[in-house]
């Protein structure tokens, strides 16, 4: 699979999620690709973003949360399986700047870590599948 989607700014993408409470990756996930995208890059199928955002409606959207740090701590496995140095995203990382940073700029610091390790997994999966390199 060639990925297209390697310049994604978490930043925004984690801004506006904030400001809908979430409902914004209810179309980003599926409609922009991202769901299958994480799905190809970890290797198994992910419950879709929709469920866990129900889930979350009983649990005051800690359901969620949760279900976005278990993702990082999967793209982090995978970047270190690449050999990709650096600040990678992380269970604890995704987890703890969204609950106690949500009252600064914590979610966005968290998404943004988050895409930019997807994206440079992208970007090295997609070297290693181009057959001119």
């Amino acid at each position: 699979m060639r990925f297209r989607h390697t310049n994604r700014r978490g930043f925004w993408l984690g801004f506006i999620d904030f400001f809908t409470a979430g409902t914004f990756f209810l179309a980003y996930m599926p409609l922009g690709g991202l769901q299958s995208e994480l799905e190809e890059v970890v290797g198994h199928r992910v419950m879709p973003y929709w469920k866990a955002y129900l889930l979350g409606i009983p649990t005051a959207f800690i359901y969620p949360l949760v279900w976005m740090a278990r993702i990082a701590e999967e793209l982090k496995a995978r970047a270190r399986s690449l050999g990709i140095e650096g600040k990678l995203t992380s269970w604890r990382h995704m987890f703890w700047w969204n609950m106690l940073g949500c009252l600064c700029f914590g979610p966005m610091i968290a998404t943004q870590r988050f895409f930019d390790t997807l994206n440079r997994i992208e970007k090295k999966l997609n070297e290693s599948a181009d057959p001119l390199r």
